[in-house]
């Protein structure tokens, strides 16, 4: 499969760094919890928590910071700034780390003990806000610092940077295309930026223009599905396009942890509540979908970074 442009890809064998092993990610079946399902219709997702950073935001945050480099925008100098609730600031710090530059982070105080102690290792700084304010307050702290000090960051500003979408646009919508041998009907997943959902969503539709887009979201503005976002409540991201999806669906925080849960113990992937989320959604909706469907959706990242949380001892 050809790699795309945006990421780093060359010499992809045992000499190469870290960076040549995001994306290319395989797209799994469920062979327990899709038994249900009607005859002739198929739920697969994207692995996209086998990324290196372990996490989907691998893609974007590669993306955006190649294109600063291309355009001039980050250089040696420059400390990577942006606004995260932990799966970008990851990558941002994994990359930063391997391309050598200075990373900075807002994030709210109530993200896991797990993803800050991960930013950490990396060597990332934490500049915590208010929990209260979730990512909204994160992103609001990170545009005055970069306004503040515009010499000083590259603002990669995830929100607002086409080259996020774009990863997505050049790189998961082609696999997933590919993957299913064309035969990929509907694409299901959940927003935070909208990156993934909009990269995918565009490359899909020029390869499929009947594909059916639909957008998975919390079933209510105060909730616990971590980077995602409840969108009629929140800041709109600038790349969002709310034109691309066809359907809205809505999931309950309690029902993606008990989705997480059964993930892991049914079908052996730890993964995280969003990836439950997106589960979930996708496999609920393809319950009334005719023969010949097939739902691609997104296990957005690993559990391992939510292990302190209490939900995993539920049954």
């Amino acid at each position: 499969m050809q790699r795309p442009p945006t990421q780093v890809k060359d010499g992809a064998g045992p000499d190469a760094g870290v960076l040549a092993h995001i994306g290319g990610t395989p797209l799994l079946g469920f062979p327990r919890l899709a038994r249900e399902l009607p005859a002739g219709v198929r739920v697969y997702a994207k692995a996209e928590h086998l990324n290196p950073g372990g996490s989907v935001k691998d893609r974007a945050a590669l993306s955006m910071i190649l294109d600063g480099e291309r355009t001039g925008r980050l250089t040696p100098d420059r400390t990577i700034l942006d606004a995260t609730s932990g799966n970008t600031g990851i990558a941002y710090a994994l990359i930063g780390a391997a391309r050598g530059y200075r990373v900075a982070l807002c994030l709210p105080g109530n993200a896991s003990f797990e993803r800050k102690r991960i930013l950490q290792i990396y060597g990332a700084e934490l500049i915590e806000t208010g929990p209260r304010e979730g990512a909204d307050g994160a992103q609001a702290h990170a545009r005055r610092l970069a306004a503040e000090e515009p010499e000083r960051y590259f603002h990669a500003n995830q929100y607002d940077n086409d080259a996020n979408w774009r990863a997505h646009y050049e790189g998961t919508g082609v696999e997933i295309w590919e993957q299913t041998a064309g035969r990929v009907t509907h694409f299901l997943a959940g927003v935070g930026t909208s990156g993934t959902f909009t990269g995918t969503v565009r490359r899909l539709r020029e390869l499929n223009p009947r594909l059916r887009a639909v957008l998975m979201q919390p079933a209510s503005p105060m909730h616990g599905l971590e980077g995602m976002r409840h969108v009629e409540t929140s800041i709109v991201p600038g790349i969002y396009d709310a034109a691309l999806a066809d359907e809205v669906v809505t999931v309950s925080t309690e029902d993606a942890q008990a989705m997480a849960r059964r993930l892991s113990r049914e079908e052996g992937l730890l993964v995280g509540v969003s990836s439950g989320a997106n589960l979930l959604a996708a496999l609920r909706y393809a319950h009334g979908l005719p023969p010949d469907s097939t739902v691609v959706t997104v296990l957005c990242d690993g559990g391992g970074r939510y292990l302190s949380e209490e939900f995993w001892d539920g049954h």
